[in-house]
């Protein structure tokens, strides 16, 4: 499946803290082209994880819109952000072991992942998908016996299993040492380039977002027009 365009329209995110009004995001707009690949970028209590977790639909924003496509997620149901989510949109989130089953081999993470999804289309072959990634060998291996790297990696073939348009991945490389975190950086260079993914990843790392190529700058809520690319 092609890419698409990520649209953030004047988001705003409020929390009630025991009374007091915390904000979390301020007028966040921005316009992603459909394939391209970004990082959000700002340290910790910035905004960016909440940022994210609005793109994903898992939170709504208290005003403003997001876009994936021409889909306007604020006016989506539930039922309509699980379809979104099964079909286009696809989320791997900080900690790689949150997004595997531990016990099961990365093969049966895919598995488990492409039950979900909505069939119109083929999805990707589960083997040649794991060659694609340099998991080929350990696609009977349990989660739990690989290194760190190699389960950023499997989260990344989950995330992939189900063809989406959209990938958005949360601090891929926070746990991981520098030869790690840059074979992820340019997997996710590759599955950018190769199968047309728009790509948006959260990172307080500034050689990921370099990497990267295009940065959103975020801080205290607030998008740092100084600082983005």
């Amino acid at each position: 499946m092609s890419g698409l365009r990520v649209r953030c329209e004047h988001v705003r995110r409020v929390y009630d803290a025991d009374g007091d009004e915390v904000v979390a995001l301020d007028g966040v707009t921005f316009d992603l082209p459909a394939g391209s690949a970004t990082a959000i970028i700002g340290p910790s209590g910035s905004g960016k994880s909440t940022l994210m977790t609005i793109l994903a639909g898992l939170q709504r924003p208290t005003s403003g819109h997001v876009f994936v496509g021409d889909t306007d997620l604020t006016t989506l149901s539930e039922a309509g952000l699980l379809t979104l989510r099964a079909s286009s949109l696809a989320v791997v989130v900080q900690n790689a072991h949150r997004n595997l089953i531990p016990y099961g081999s990365a093969d049966d993470n895919l598995r488990f992942a492409q039950r979900g999804a909505v069939r119109q289309r083929a999805l990707p072959n589960r083997g040649d998908l794991l060659a694609q990634l340099g998991l080929g060998a350990l696609a009977d291996v349990r989660v739990d016996r690989m290194s760190g790297g190699e389960r950023q990696r499997v989260a990344l073939a989950t995330g992939l299993a189900t063809d989406p348009a959209v990938l958005l991945v949360d601090e891929p490389t926070s746990q991981l040492d520098e030869t790690n975190r840059d074979a992820i950086v340019e997997l996710l260079r590759v599955i950018n380039t190769e199968q047309g993914v728009t790509i948006i990843t959260v990172t307080h790392d500034p050689i990921v977002a370099h990497r990267l190529g295009r940065s959103i700058a975020i801080s205290d809520g607030v998008i740092d027009r100084t600082a983005t690319s």
